[in-house]
């Protein structure tokens, strides 16, 4: 459920960031920092239990970064 949620998310940061690049900046690093946040609760955790439980969140981030910077990337990309 939580998959198809950041896959989701990265779909609407990645036409955003095409549609309307400036504009699209705010709503990322929203994203960004909710993530920030589940991943240092994760970290919280002693062992390897810590870095088991953050993974999915900072994976997630980068994803969510690098969706909006190939939407912003296409976009100054094209020949109009």
């Amino acid at each position: 459920m939580i998959i198809v949620g950041v896959i989701a998310l990265c779909v609407v940061l990645a036409a955003l960031a095409f549609l309307v690049p400036r504009l699209s900046r705010h709503p990322e690093r929203g994203a960004q920092r909710t993530l920030g946040v589940g991943s240092r609760a994760g970290r919280k955790a002693p062992g390897v239990a810590g870095r088991v439980l953050s993974k999915p969140f900072r994976s997630s981030s980068r994803a969510v970064g690098r969706s909006g910077s190939v939407g912003r990337r296409a976009r100054w990309r094209m020949p109009f």
